[in-house]
């Protein structure tokens, strides 16, 4: 058994102060051993509040904070960076278009709250990175917003380091260097989501250490738990990050119920209040706060948008303006003229055109189209006769085939290899046959209904519109009517590919008919269908089942992407804006950062070292520094780890400001590293004492020049080629010092020349963390492609009855 300095239990009391605010472990005997008492002594709780000198101290960062966090937001007076689209997604809550995008809804209606204070009417659409702000947009009361937080965050730095036993001197100096940390400032500078996030993340982690501070089921631990679990609320409502913020909190409070549930004093029953009220709490709040705010969010969204693209033909109906059919005829049989459409990918209707494959069989394209068009229509045949005047309803298991209406081909598959597709298990689908051509046994098709999928008990063997989800089988080769992402390129007009597969996801061989029109129902059994309007639940369950794929789907590469192995070392940044030979770039203070990538190192080293030690009955020190230090730096070296290796396991794009959360717990560990040097092997001796304030000195000194040196960067200011080059330390550092003239002179010459061409081209290789086109700027693209190049005169129906589109292309609303 391990050896420790405090196997018996200690009968004084230290002295518990501002300048020494941790107490001695309390131990008391048991019955049958001793343990420790868990309840916070009153001298700890009094000796981590705040002394009134130190609302000074806090005034002075605040005041520090604004010269710094609040400079210059005015400049750049264009977009930057991912402007684009959180500054497009307040124009659409202003007018009320709805919109797709793969994080929660609450940091951009704070955004749009903003901008609609400072009277911002949505007629400027944050286009493109570089596009000048006119008159009447708020953008820089926008910028305020989070440079506020931003501020806020600071404050709270300092607050929870002196909620961990800190002292005054190393809360001021860890809290006044992460003002003046280059990254943390050049995120609250723009329209970005990162600075409410991490204001939420730290207003989290300060109410849980001011939780754990308290003394049980008093009202201070009451108020600390729920702000608590509002402040996780906040964060997860920002961003899926707060998820993290959660996971964290929830083991750290295992890790106290661990130390609870070993202190004999403590009852049983107030061990199970203990795991009930914190979970309902921590739970229950964040929750219910999120469900409201995608309530909130659906309801200032209540019109047809671009976003709508993205969502079910069910969904659509909630928006005013739709374009969703109506009044659709349920019973579907042969000869009835009908639309497909694709259940699982939310591409679109089952199509085809006048164009042909490039390759294989050179037939007519099948693709999957989502805009509502002529070439979207099929008639329904028997596979072996003609279809009669008396109305025969299509049913599970029936043959059929399929002609196009415009074309009059039919679908077809056989032994070809697909276009794009290149699994041995796909096969070419096409649209096959001539004038007078009666069809061949590769047009033949099997129904499958599917029955756990189609709700209605008479639609599960007939067919009907809208409620009926079937498979299409190929009776020839057994293969179904299949399509996953792929897309063709442009001679197929960048149109989702469809194929015949023998493998793969089942749900993407799911269809269901959208319209119908058959004038053999006799008009006694007809009978007019709608989509069923959903519940919000529904919504809200269909809108992350979009949020979740189309975050998955995120793999296209990015030129400012990087790996999460890359970050911790600050490897390289992100380009936000070039212009006027002036550059904004989003980068760290290396100082900073790697303090706090050494610091997560050293501790797992050390705790490494302290179990081989304990396994081996040698002494563990248990002091109380120590221990207050192996505590506090335990949950935030564990708040580092939940917030950055789960990036790992990400196959999407990922970025350097996906690691701020996670640097924020690296900072706090940085500064009970200063905290432990100053109040315990600082009192040692004075030698030891003096290195100390020379590390601390030197700590402060690096980490301003840094931030000086790297300022440029951060405001967009005049630098020169050479001292950039210079300032490139590391090699994989790539702001591009190419951007600034050689000497500072040459700038007056460039303001009166005003910006050339060259000066405004870098912004268009700047791309934002989400594709540059919406859903309806891609269908529209591929429409003018398609119709443009058609010669037929049917094939311009694509251009003559275009309409919003009615699913999305495989792109990504927001990375960030």
């Amino acid at each position: 058994m391990a050896k420790s300095k405090s196997s018996k239990a200690p009968i004084q009391k230290a002295t518990v102060s501002v300048d020494d605010p941790i107490d001695d472990l309390s131990f008391s005997n048991g019955p049958s051993r001793p343990f420790l008492n868990t309840t916070p002594s009153l001298d700890v709780v009094k000796a981590r509040k705040l002394l009134p000198k130190e609302y000074l101290l806090l005034a002075s960062l605040v005041v520090f904070a604004v010269n710094i966090r609040l400079a210059d937001l005015a400049f750049p007076n264009s977009v930057v960076f991912d402007e684009v689209h959180f500054g497009g997604f307040s124009k659409k809550y202003i007018l009320g278009t709805y919109f797709m995008d793969v994080h929660p809804p609450l940091a951009k209606m704070l955004f749009a709250a903003v901008a609609l204070v400072g009277g911002f009417k949505g007629d400027f659409s944050f286009e493109k990175i570089g596009n000048e702000y006119p008159e009447g947009v708020p953008f820089q009361l926008m910028r305020i917003f989070p440079a506020l937080l931003g501020i806020g965050t600071v404050l709270l730095c300092y607050l929870t380091l002196r909620a961990g036993g800190c002292r005054p001197t190393v809360c001021f100096i860890t809290s006044g260097l992460l003002i003046i940390e280059n990254a943390n400032v050049t995120i609250s500078r723009y329209i970005l989501l990162d600075s409410p996030l991490i204001f939420f993340i730290a207003a989290a982690v300060y109410s849980y250490k001011r939780f754990e501070n308290s003394v049980p089921f008093t009202f201070t631990w009451y108020k600390s738990l729920i702000a608590c679990g509002i402040a996780l609320g906040l964060s997860l409502s920002s961003k899926w990050v707060g998820l993290f913020t959660i996971s964290w909190v929830g083991v750290c409070c295992l890790l106290q119920l661990w130390f609870i549930i070993g202190d004999l004093s403590v009852r049983p029953k107030t061990i199970l209040s203990h795991f009930a009220i914190r979970g309902a709490v921590l739970l229950g709040i964040p929750l219910a706060l999120y469900i409201t705010f995608f309530y909130i969010h659906f309801n200032l969204l209540p019109n047809e948008g671009d976003g709508a693209a993205f969502m079910s033909s069910a969904f659509r109906t909630t928006l005013n303006g739709n374009t969703i059919p109506r009044d659709i005829e349920a019973h579907v049989g042969l000869g009835s003229i009908v639309t497909i459409r694709h259940v699982e990918t939310q591409a679109g209707y089952l199509h085809s055109h006048n164009h042909f494959y490039p390759a294989g069989s050179k037939q007519q394209q099948i693709t999957l189209y989502p805009h509502l068009d002529s070439n979207n229509k099929w008639v329904i045949e028997h596979y072996n006769r003609t279809t009669t005047e008396e109305f025969e309803p299509l049913h599970d298991g029936m043959k059929i085939r399929l002609k196009h209406l415009n074309t009059g081909k039919r679908l077809h598959s056989h032994d070809e290899k697909p276009p794009v597709s290149e699994r041995d298990w796909q096969k070419e689908v096409s649209c096959y046959g001539y004038e007078g051509f009666a069809g061949d046994a590769n047009d033949d098709w099997i129904v499958e209904v599917i029955q756990k999928s189609t709700k209605d008990i008479p639609s599960k063997y007939y067919v009907k519109a809208l409620t009926t989800v079937f498979r299409l089988k190929h009776a020839m080769s057994g293969n179904y009517l299949f399509a996953a992402s792929a897309k063709l390129p442009s001679w197929g007009f960048e149109q989702q590919e469809v194929t015949a597969a023998g493998s793969g996801s089942r749900p993407l061989t799911f269809f269901h008919i959208e319209t119908n029109e058959n004038y053999r129902v006799p008009s006694n059994h007809s009978l007019i269908v709608n989509y069923a309007e959903p519940s919000f639940l529904e919504k809200f369950v269909e809108v992350h089942k979009r949020m979740w794929k189309i975050n998955a789907g995120l793999t296209d590469h990015h030129p400012w992407q990087s790996s999460p192995h890359e970050w911790p070392l600050l490897l390289r940044g992100i380009n936000y804006w070039v212009k006027d030979s002036k550059h904004v770039y989003f980068f760290g203070n290396p100082a900073i950062w790697w303090a706090s990538s050494l610091s997560l190192l050293t501790f797992a080293v050390y705790v490494t070292v302290q179990i081989v030690r304990w396994q081996a009955a040698k002494v563990v020190v248990d002091e109380k520094h120590v221990f207050n230090f192996n505590y506090q730096v335990l949950t935030y070296f564990l708040g580092w780890f939940l917030h950055y290796f789960p990036f790992f396991i990400m196959g999407r794009q990922l970025f350097l400001h996906h690691y701020l959360p996670a640097l924020y717990f690296g900072i706090l560990t940085t500064a009970h590293f200063l905290d432990i040097a100053l109040s315990y092997f600082a009192t040692h001796s004075t030698g030891v004492k003096y290195v100390v304030f020379g590390i601390f000195g030197a700590y402060m000194a690096i980490s301003t020049y840094f931030y000086i040196n790297y300022s440029p960067l951060i405001y967009g200011q005049k630098w020169t080629k050479s001292r950039c080059e210079a300032a490139k330390l590391v090699g994989t550092w790539d702001f591009d010092c190419n951007s600034y003239p050689n000497n500072l002179s040459e700038y007056n010459f460039n303001t009166q020349t005003k910006t050339s061409k060259a000066d405004a081209l870098p912004n268009d290789n700047i791309e934002p963390n989400e594709p540059k086109e919406t859903p309806l700027e891609v269908v529209k693209r591929a429409i003018s492609e398609e119709s443009s190049s058609q010669k037929a005169p049917e094939a311009n129906s694509e251009k003559n009855n275009e309409e919003e589109p009615l699913a999305p292309p495989e792109a990504d609303p927001e990375t960030n």
